[in-house]
């Protein structure tokens, strides 16, 4: 499989073919767990893109007259493909990335089955003409070509959300995936070709941030969807202004989780599965509950079970099965975690689990100790500044109104996390915190729930029928006729 996959990194899929690239720069694919090469890709330029987008064009001009129940056999057939390629994509995931290889099966590979049921049940539903109040008439059309442009922390999540939506709504896309991760967005446009898709309707490049930008730059392409860092949202925005193109973005988070005394009997569980999202994929997930706000009555409790949680939290090789820890994914993650974490000890937040460097005994690859900061007030980096590790700060407050005013203290608005047992709460603070998302008591979202933040989280929303949304125009049809 990897020989096979090796020589595709090394071309761009673009009008349905394998196609040999028109630029000759290549960067090395890294296994994080020992640093060693997993192989080299490919990185676009201009005139690769161009190609790209000029076959996506092609493409649309076909594509976007199919009908509904065209599009949706499409997506049966994609569903039944990569229901064949799951364990394929969980081995690669688990290798460019360090994801454990049981978390890479059951919820990094199998995302994009998730997601493609939650858009069919959405395009069954969503009518593509629809009478309006007053007589008109309301149609829903694709936006055009699109750029989808998806990072490496959850790749075949992201790639699908976007991907299997422009198919849903009968556009055409050209995709750049991050060159951390190339390998699964290579076997997942094996799974389109192979469940036949459309010449041109999805097309992909290897590059870099360069690439990227040329793509999101590009005169003939109608739409940017990037989920990335803030920072490079921000560029990827300006770049789209030039031409007033749209753009949905999903950038990064500093989710609070606040923790009430009335969870009761339940709190040692609510606190276990806190540490536990926190560090899930190794930290490394933009909506990750990272600032536990805990009511004073409760704090040391909290603080103890949090930091026994830590200190039995594993890290081991990400291919042996099991609910360990793998590595952060590059040295850059590493550097970066690290100098965060020394940051919140020189600001004086007090480390109860955890620390700075690896874990004993692990002197190659970029792996971390599960770590879990008290008294983290909010000027510190830790409690501002995504981390993107398994880092997790404990802050406490005194009454409701605290923690909203807490909670809200941040410019990201990603995703919220409530722990109580009182539903009337809940909802009260549900309604104040600025979020795109609101977990209660450990629930997680359902299949074709939209997801997206607000502030610096970006805007726009991704799964379900929003997500179809974001990939289409409204236009409105009025007309009269005399009668004799």
């Amino acid at each position: 499989m990897f020989q096979d996959i090796s020589e595709k990194l090394l071309t761009h899929y673009v009008d349905g073919a394998w196609q040999a690239p028109l630029t000759s720069q290549m960067a090395p694919v890294t296994n994080p767990t020992d640093e060693s090469e997993l192989g080299r890709v490919v990185l676009a330029g201009r005139d690769d893109v161009d190609r790209a987008v000029e076959a996506a064009r092609a493409g649309l001009a076909r594509f976007r007259h199919s009908t509904k129940q065209e599009r949706l056999e499409l997506l049966q057939r994609i569903g039944e493909v990569a229901e064949g390629r799951l364990e394929d994509l969980a081995v690669v995931i688990s290798c460019e990335i360090g994801a454990p290889i049981t978390m890479a099966r059951e919820q990094q590979a199998a995302a994009g089955l998730s997601h493609l049921r939650g858009f069919m049940r959405a395009l069954e539903a969503q009518p593509e003409r629809e009478d309006l109040p007053g007589g008109d008439l309301l149609i829903r059309e694709p936006v055009g070509v699109s750029a989808l442009i998806t990072p490496w922390n959850w790749p075949i999540n992201q790639i699908s959300l976007k991907m299997l939506a422009v198919i849903a709504t009968g556009g055409a896309c050209v995709l750049k995936p991050s060159e951390v991760a190339p390998i699964s967005a290579t076997i997942w446009m094996e799974i389109m070709d192979d469940a036949g898709v459309p010449a041109g309707v999805v097309n992909m490049i290897h590059g870099d941030g360069a690439a990227g930008g040329e793509l999101a730059a590009h005169r003939d392409v109608d739409m940017v969807s990037f989920t990335g860092s803030t920072r490079a949202g921000r560029e990827v925005m300006t770049t789209a202004a030039h031409d007033l193109r749209r753009v949905a973005l999903e950038l990064g988070g500093k989710s609070p989780n606040l923790v009430f005394a009335d969870c009761g009997d339940a709190l040692e569980a609510r606190v276990r599965h806190a540490v536990a999202e926190c560090f899930l994929n190794t930290g490394q997930s933009c909506d990750a509950p990272t600032r536990l706000l805990v009511e004073d009555s409760i704090h040391d409790r909290v603080v103890e079970i949090a930091a026994e949680a830590a200190r039995e939290t594993r890290v081991d090789d990400p291919a042996k099965p099991g609910d360990h820890l793998g590595p952060l994914v590059s040295e850059a993650q590493f550097t970066r975690v690290q100098r965060l974490i020394e940051a919140g000890i020189e600001e004086g937040a007090r480390p109860v689990a955890g620390g700075p460097g690896r874990p004993e005994g692990i002197e190659r690859g970029w792996w971390v100790r599960p770590t879990v900061f008290a008294d983290v007030t909010p000027e510190m980096a830790l409690a501002r500044e995504e981390i993107f590790g398994p880092v997790l700060s404990i802050m406490r407050f005194d009454s409701e109104e605290d923690a909203i005013a807490l909670a809200n203290d941040t410019p990201y608005g990603l995703a919220a996390y409530i722990q109580t047992g009182d539903p009337a709460r809940a909802e009260r603070l549900a309604a104040r915190l600025r979020a795109g998302a609101i977990h209660v008591n450990g629930k997680s979202m359902d299949e074709g729930a939209p997801f997206g933040g607000v502030k610096q989280s970006g805007f726009g929303r991704e799964g379900g029928r929003a997500g179809l949304e974001t990939f289409q125009e409204i236009k409105t049809y009025h007309a009269q006729w005399d009668t004799p």
